[in-house]
């Protein structure tokens, strides 16, 4: 697919979602009963710790899809972090110190991994890496 074509496909779902948000604040309760709470929680963090291990492993080897799995992963810290604290009802502190001693610091960590070239090569050298394992 053209990158022109999904840049606009991109552009156009991002500016029609701008409407939903509004028909969601407004017709969304504040309370609701979640089925599947725990599986859902228990779930999402089974990915971060996946996220985690697989960044960790991809940076220790230098391997050029570091950067995506670390990008990931401190996607998934800063929903889980925003989740955690608007969830929490009364655990607010709990909640906020966890973000703020733990799930933000890790990424972080995490996006700092991502915008580091692979082994701290040049990102020439990460491409030419990147074409010779094509080749």
């Amino acid at each position: 697919m053209r990158k022109d074509l999904v840049g606009s496909v991109l552009l156009a779902a991002g500016v029609a979602l701008v409407p939903w948000l509004a028909v969601l604040w407004t017709t969304l309760p504040d309370h609701y009963p979640a089925q599947h709470w725990r599986v859902a929680w228990v779930g999402f963090d089974a990915l971060e710790i996946a996220g985690l291990l697989t960044s960790a492993v991809l940076v220790r080897r230098s391997d050029h899809r570091a950067p995506l799995a670390s990008t990931a992963t401190a996607v998934l810290l800063l929903v889980d972090a925003w989740f955690d604290v608007m969830t929490a009802g009364r655990d607010v502190v709990f909640s906020l110190a966890l973000a703020c001693t733990l799930e933000l610091p890790l990424a972080i960590l995490c996006a700092v991994a991502a915008l580091r070239p692979p082994g701290g090569a040049s990102v020439r050298a990460a491409v030419a890496q990147r074409a010779a394992v094509h080749v």
